[in-house]
């Protein structure tokens, strides 16, 4: 039997992150197949396959070939148990993965070598640099010209913050792609087009030994040479404890979409890479190897099956070992529970578990009595931190165009409203509910899983707002006061909080001025 210790330290937790189109999903679809987890990948682009991504499976997705759910993933790698996390890179669902980095304790980011590092992928450097997650970056799609990767390392230390190191360089690019020399393992990987393989590893230690003439022609081999002289003379050596804490990011170079550099990202991320870590609560730091379980919810998925109403709760195990129809305290509502079928997951396809260990994320069927953020334990009074709802950009009003199916339509805006896509807002006002959301693409995606999972109609309705923050204040009599003379603009969102519904950027200003005792909140954590 595995010691808890020797399970922790097995288990690689990290999400994969990029700007939409970058080759994220490509790249996760090739680890599984590194992990055998699947045997064939999906072709994404091409139309003749019908074989969508694994990681993609909700029909939305299918249609518009985006990723907009995160999906779990786990399998196994020669001695390691590897769980990713892959999110969606549009950015009007970037809160789903400002909440997945949460749940992991490194990542990967996805650069296309053409268009460098884009808007999206900043935001995002921005929630790992709070949370000191270590980074490795992947510049993806070198079988197509792109930018000289010294350009590239230089955009991703001004871009991202952060110091880099490659431990891969690619030798040419586009058309004139050959391959790349793996710095981390002194080997020249060598790259042929045609084939979904990698041709041939050679060892290379010296690299001036006359023999690379002969693998890729003397031009290159002397580009390589000065190139590699340049990287060792320009750049730190590489050293771990820099990067596990958060200061410094490996870069290597490939091509996902042929198979091509992902194995070497591979091999050296389980190496170096962090096992779980210890968690912040409110209360405490809880370490992985304590006895006692517990976990938290950061994301809630409706209708994993369209037959079955059914929600599912994911918890990521922070610490103890989990067990399947062990009596567990949801510290929220103060009951304990017992779960006879949590799940793992291998993007749809998902088998019951009886045991998980810290770095895993465990799917709890959930009949309503889980919101994100809830915390479970063995017993303790633990409350997790650190997953926000941020203030929505956008508004419209929701309303029913089928009387008869009310019931139908206020399910279904409950049970998606809990899985975090978008948040309700009832205005004081005049009684009518405003859905907020980061993005134009969710209003459709909730127009279209209200049809087609719960059979309800709706339409939307213009609203002209800018922002909601939520208000809070000491002073009981100014917070009356501000709800009186702002009455038109307050709501209360899903927890019964008060909600400021500003419509300019002028009168939010204003706001702030005229009422110094109240206190604004852009994100529902405070």
């Amino acid at each position: 039997m595995a010691t808890i210790t020797e399970e922790i330290q097995k288990r690689r937790t990290f999400a994969i992150i990029s700007h939409p189109d970058a080759g994220k999903t490509t790249l996760t679809e090739k680890l599984l197949l590194f992990g055998g987890a699947i045997h064939v990948a999906g072709a994404v682009k091409s139309n003749k396959i019908k074989k969508t991504a694994t990681s993609d499976w909700m029909e939305i997705e299918k249609q518009r070939g985006i990723s907009v759910a995160t999906s779990v993933m786990g399998f196994n790698y020669g001695d390691y148990k590897i769980n990713i996390l892959d999110t969606p890179g549009h950015q009007d669902f970037a809160e789903d993965t400002y909440r997945t980095l949460t749940a992991v304790d490194s990542v990967i980011i996805v650069v296309d070598a053409a268009k460098g590092v884009e808007m999206q992928t900043r935001k995002l450097m921005e929630v790992c640099r709070m949370r000191n997650t270590p980074v490795i970056v992947f510049v993806n799609k070198l079988d197509r010209e792109g930018q000289d990767p010294f350009d590239l390392l230089d955009e991703l230390e001004a871009e991202l913050k952060i110091g880099v190191r490659p431990l891969s360089w690619p030798i040419n690019m586009g058309q004139r792609f050959k391959g790349v020399y793996n710095i981390y393992e002194e080997s020249l990987n060598l790259y042929t087009p045609s084939k979904q393989v990698v041709t041939e590893s050679v060892e290379f230690k010296d690299i001036d030994n006359p023999e690379l003439e002969k693998y890729i022609g003397s031009d290159d081999a002397s580009k390589l040479r000065s190139d590699l002289e340049l990287i060792a003379g320009v750049y730190p050596e590489f050293n771990v404890s820099d990067y596990l804490k958060g200061n410094l990011a490996p870069v290597f170079f490939g091509s996902a979409l042929n198979n091509f550099g992902v194995k070497e990202l591979l091999d050296c991320f389980v190496k170096i890479a962090p096992s779980p870590r210890p968690v912040q609560a409110v209360e405490r730091i809880v370490k992985p190897e304590e006895e006692n379980f517990s976990g938290f919810v950061f994301k809630i998925h409706a209708n994993m099956d369209p037959n079955h109403r059914s929600c599912i709760a994911f918890v990521k195990v922070c610490s103890g070992k989990f067990e399947r129809n062990a009596n567990y305290k949801h510290v929220r509502n103060g009951k304990f529970m017992k779960f006879s079928s949590p799940t793992a997951f291998m993007a749809q396809r998902k088998s019951t578990v009886d045991e998980a260990y810290p770095g895993d994320i465990v799917g709890l069927p959930d009949t309503g009595n889980f919101k994100i953020g809830d915390t479970l334990t063995a017993g303790e009074e633990l409350h997790f931190k650190g997953l926000p709802s941020f203030s929505p950009e956008m508004f419209k009003y929701i309303e029913n165009t089928d009387p008869m199916k009310t019931k139908q339509l206020n399910k279904g805006i409950d049970q998606l409203m809990d899985e975090g896509v978008a948040q309700l807002f009832v205005n004081q006002f005049n009684g009518r509910k405003i859905i907020g959301t980061v993005g134009q693409l969710q209003f459709e995606v909730i127009q279209y899983r209200l049809l087609h999972e719960y059979g309800a109609q709706c339409k939307w309705e213009p609203i002209s707002l800018y922002k909601a923050c939520w208000i809070e204040s000491d002073d009981a009599e100014a917070l009356e006061n501000f709800k009186k003379r702002k009455y038109q603009f307050m709501a209360k969102d899903k927890e019964d909080r008060d909600v400021f519904l500003a419509d300019s950027n002028y009168v939010l200003q204003m706001a702030q001025t005229d009422f110094p005792k109240i206190k604004f909140h852009f994100t529902s954590e405070f």
